[in-house]
């Protein structure tokens, strides 16, 4: 937590690609606050037609004439903001609008006092690593959740081999493989089995996806690590994808690996004081509740 500074004047404001009227008060309130305190409003273009800003600025610029973002919208939002901004240093803090918030864990309902209290300096730094996948030949990309190699337009089960820092992991057949951040280890890969990693942990988590060998477990390895996956054994690597948080896609050809690893700058985020990763965690996976009489 910071002391009270004035750090903070040009705000931008990412709201989610289908933001609709709804958003309209939500955002009024923003503004309001912002007005009260003399500070500057950056939209984004969904942001300025909702607000009647003008055109606003794209979301790849507004880190260059900014000092804080606020995104305004659900887990997917905030992702596709932390590959914008990750190597900016401009940190980012979250408002929920989606139904489950792990990483937007403020609530509109609050957001007068919750923003006010952040603009005062009272909030929690948080840095989290995000992941770079890369393939021969091919633009570099950023993952804050996971990269995902998975098979694509077959039915069959993929086969691949693992190296971790040039050393052979495994050949594994299944339908695919999730390479994990801990902020991604409560995404896809806490479906597909995985380990809950806390934020702070140095590590990548390696989960199969419906392995064919039940003994493919999912491994945790340090995050410096440098991970390489090769296609083998009868596999077309026409028959495979490696998927960035979802979004962004890259190809295999012949003979090509992907490589992750860790990307050199952090994502910067903010959250309220009192924040505890693990009742959102309680929160949002329901531990910890009664059954429910019948």
């Amino acid at each position: 937590m910071t002391s009270p500074s004035s750090q903070f004047q040009r705000i931008a404001v990412i709201a989610k690609a289908d933001a609709t009227a709804r958003l309209h008060p939500t955002l009024q309130t923003l503004k309001g606050v912002l007005d009260r305190r003399g500070l500057h409003l950056v939209p984004d273009p969904q942001t300025a037609a909702l607000l009647d800003l003008g055109q606003g600025i794209p979301i790849g610029e507004l880190a260059k004439v900014s000092d804080l973002a606020i995104v305004f919208g659900g887990d997917g939002t905030l992702l596709n903001a932390a590959r914008e901004f990750a190597d900016t240093g401009v940190p980012l803090l979250g408002v929920n609008l989606g139904r489950l918030g792990f990483l937007t864990d403020i609530s509109s309902n609050c957001l007068d006092d919750c923003l006010g209290a952040v603009l005062d300096g009272k909030y929690v730094e948080d840095r989290r690593f995000l992941l770079s996948a890369s393939v021969d030949g091919q633009p570099t990309e950023l993952a804050f959740n996971d990269v995902v190699v998975h098979k694509w337009n077959i039915a069959r089960m993929i086969e691949f081999e693992t190296w971790i820092d040039g050393r052979f992991v495994y050949t594994q057949r299944s339908d695919g493989l999730i390479v994990s951040t801990p902020t991604g280890s409560t995404a896809y890969a806490l479906s597909g089995g995985g380990p809950l990693l806390a934020p702070g942990l140095d590590a990548i988590a390696l989960v199969p996806i419906c392995p064919h060998t039940l003994s493919n477990r999912p491994i945790v390895v340090h995050a410096g690590a440098d991970i390489e996956i090769n296609v083998c054994g009868n596999t077309d690597p026409k028959d495979v994808r490696i998927t960035c948080d979802g979004a962004a896609t890259l190809t295999l050809g012949a003979g090509e690996k992907l490589c992750v690893r860790r990307h050199v700058n952090a994502v910067h985020l903010l959250h309220p004081v009192g924040h505890d990763h693990f009742n959102v965690l309680r929160a949002k996976l329901g531990w910890g509740e009664m059954p429910r009489n019948s």
